[in-house]
């Protein structure tokens, strides 16, 4: 079968694979695999790292390099048929990556090389990579009877199907809602932007009008800036009750009772492993060492923020009385009387913001920075195989010339592509005969897509999740590590997987680094000129102007006590959910989300409202039990980044060392060991503080 799954190509032939391609490439290359361990294992009894581990990381190697178009694929182009390709496959590689990890005599060779000679010889990296396997062994429950074994394969392939449903759930309850507009009165206060993008929705589905919908850029318009009340509250049900047992498509996509059987399965896994709970045996591969430490973070977070947060919500609740009249407010009017907030004290609106961030110079600016902090250079390629025509394709090379990476941009929502921004592991580094593999990422986003001539146009906020998502994929290609399993964010602690890429999130708030991607739209006929500007004059093309900057930073910390109990409220129910855990009890998901909130939010959504029905970063994605990672990381990348405060956002030694100690070293040595070798110490609160405007 001419299968572009088995090519072996350097990058995925995209535009050749189809859904029947799938199952017999998966097929085929887990039966290679499993011959070729079966194969090293009876060749030797005297097991080393070139006879052993090193063919069968190329075993793994070919397996993600087939597998990885296809998870992505089904993320961003997802069909039916692609569906039940991916989904097929999806016990078949649980079942493959168990039988491995409960492989005795793999792990006696494991062990055997641990144990000999020749590990004391072996490179950092390398170590590194075997004491983490002996790790992953016990995880995978190496040490039980043959009935729990099988009870561990069970529980494995049926969470990794139940992952699956609830991502598919959340996708189908999405694209399930839309509302046809007919008069442009009932979407009065929208943007000429959000309106374009509305009438160019409606178009694409042979409809006059406006259409609005679940896509995020649609949604958060509607809450910013549409008038209407009614609509408002409309589109936030619609939204906030998106695959669950309330709404307007109540019952259909529920995820309730897959949410459920999450948290069973995951604690029957953790208590069948010899942990109390799956909180325990979520940290055992994280930085943080005891459930304690995470709820004592959060809490001292809490603590120091909740009175921020509290003032917060009582200036809004005074100004929306005392300018609108409104003296009920409800969780559809906060973004909206919060906009109308931002504009009256700090006469700074996100539209006008934007108008200075087209895309056409947000990504040339976010290379130039990258360029000035490591030194290296990005070019586009425009000859690659895509399987979109938003696609986009990028080379990265250092100062001697030397090929380190290469990416696919994805940057705008559509249907029938996953909601979010995230970047994922397409071809990892790796050293062979062949010479160095280069590391290939996916960087994907779900921006405000172009309309007609017009670029697409940045939030400010969309251009920190760009560059968010670009730090995640400078970890993954600028690696110099030669072995897979430690090389980029492979290995890396997951807990401080997030210092990278809330890092590079800095520079969107300096002005030397804003200069480089700002610049006021130029429309071909004035026309969004016009609407912008209210003069009438056409786009100058002129940097961020500094007032307008100056208003950026005096807003920068508006509403932050809000946004940091927000982020604690999710961290917390996360954690909790999973290290309380009573099976006589059930997943006591929404009780245990109304006592975090009685203990941190100051903002009480209402009772139709099923946030966690969408939470799918901890139902369908890696960060189950470990949401928190999210602010654990931010105080090792505001620490970090307060030494290019000390030395100049673009210091060339700072960037250097940032570059050698971080993102060069992958997972091959302990998170914290390496932080300490780039700041000199261990990491501290104060900066985060300091930057969130919440006193130390």
């Amino acid at each position: 079968m001419n299968n572009p799954l088995l090519a072996n190509s350097t990058l995925p032939l995209f535009s050749k694979i189809k859904p029947e391609h799938v199952v017999p490439a998966i097929d085929q290359l887990l039966s290679d695999a499993r011959a070729s361990v079966e194969q090293h294992l009876q060749a030797t009894q005297h097991y080393t790292w070139q006879n052993l581990i090193e063919p069968l990381e190329n075993v793994d190697d070919k397996l993600n390099k087939a597998w990885s178009p296809v998870s992505h694929l089904n993320s961003v182009v997802n069909s039916d048929e692609l569906r039940d390709a991916y989904n097929a496959c999806l016990p078949k590689l649980s079942a493959y990556s168990t039988e491995m990890g409960q492989n005795e005599a793999l792990f006696k060779a494991y062990r055997f090389i641990a144990d000999s000679a020749e590990f004391a010889t072996l490179d950092t990296a390398q170590q590194k990579i075997i004491n983490n396997a002996l790790r992953d062994f016990k995880l995978s429950g190496i040490d039980l009877d043959a009935e729990k074994k099988q009870r561990y394969k069970d529980i494995s392939q049926e969470l990794s199907a139940l992952a699956s449903n609830y991502e598919e759930n959340l996708l189908d309850a999405t694209n399930a809602w839309s509302k046809l507009i007919r008069d442009e009165q009932d979407l009065a206060g929208l943007p000429e932007s959000a309106l374009a993008q509305a009438r160019q929705t409606a178009a694409s589905h042979d409809q006059d009008g406006w259409m609005i919908t679940l896509q995020f850029p649609s949604y958060i318009s509607v809450l910013t800036y549409a008038d209407n009340r009614e609509l408002r509250r409309e589109h936030y049900e619609a939204f906030a009750t998106r695959a669950s047992d309330q709404g307007p498509h109540a019952g259909q996509w529920d995820n309730s009772e897959i949410m459920e059987k999450i948290l069973a399965l995951r604690h029957e896994k953790a208590r069948l492993l010899g942990f109390a709970n799956y909180a325990e045996l979520s940290l055992a591969t994280k930085m943080a060492e005891k459930p304690q430490d995470v709820t004592d973070f959060l809490e001292d977070l809490a603590d120091r923020s909740w009175r921020h947060a509290r003032k917060d919500l009582a200036e809004l609740r005074d100004f929306a009385k005392q300018h609108y009249g409104i003296s009920d407010l409800q969780s559809w009017d906060m973004t909206y009387y919060s906009e109308k907030m931002r504009q009256h004290f700090y006469q700074l609106s996100q539209e006008e913001v934007k108008a200075y961030f087209p895309i056409t110079r947000v990504l040339p600016g976010l290379f130039a920075i990258v360029e000035k902090l490591y030194g290296l250079q990005i070019a586009e390629i425009n000859d690659f195989d895509s399987y979109h025509p938003d696609l986009r394709f990028f080379q990265i090379h250092d100062q001697n010339g030397q090929l380190r990476g290469q990416f696919y941009f994805d940057l705008y929502a559509r249907a029938k592509k996953r909601g979010g921004a995230w970047m994922d592991d397409c071809v990892s580094r790796k050293r062979s005969d062949d010479g160095i593999q280069t590391p290939v990422a996916y960087l994907t986003c779900n921006f405000t897509p172009p309309t007609g001539d017009t670029p697409a146009l940045l939030t400010h906020d969309d251009v920190t999740t760009l560059f968010h998502e670009f730090g995640h994929g400078l970890h993954h290609m600028l690696t110099q590590v030669d072995h897979l399993g430690v090389s980029g964010i492979n290995g890396v602690e997951w807990d401080a997987v997030e210092l990278p890429s809330q890092f590079m999130e800095n520079w969107c708030w300096e002005k030397e680094a804003v200069a480089l991607m700002s610049g006021h739209y130029i429309a071909r006929d004035g026309v969004y000129a016009a609407s912008q500007s209210g003069t009438g004059a056409a786009q100058t093309d002129e940097k961020l102007p500094d007032a307008l900057f100056d208003k950026m930073i005096a807003a920068k910390n508006f509403q932050a006590g809000m946004i940091m109990v927000r982020q604690l409220e999710f961290s917390l129910f996360d954690f909790k959910i999973h290290r309380d855990y009573e099976p006589d009890k059930g997943g006591r998901i929404y009780e245990t989300l109304e006592q975090v909130r009685e203990q941190v939010a100051v903002v009480r959504p209402p009772k139709f409202n099923r946030f966690a029905h969408s939470f799918s970063h901890i139902f369908a994605g890696g960060y189950a039990a470990g949401y928190y990672s999210y602010k654990w990381a931010e105080v090792l990348s505001s620490d970090a980044f307060s030494l290019f405060e000390e030395k100049g956002i673009f210091d060339a030694e700072t960037g250097k060392a940032f570059l050698h100690n971080i993102l060069e070293q992958g997972g091959s040595q302990n998170a914290m060991d390496l932080f300490v070798n780039f700041r000199g110490r261990k990491p501290t609160i104060d900066a985060l503080l300091r930057h969130n405007g919440i006193a130390a």
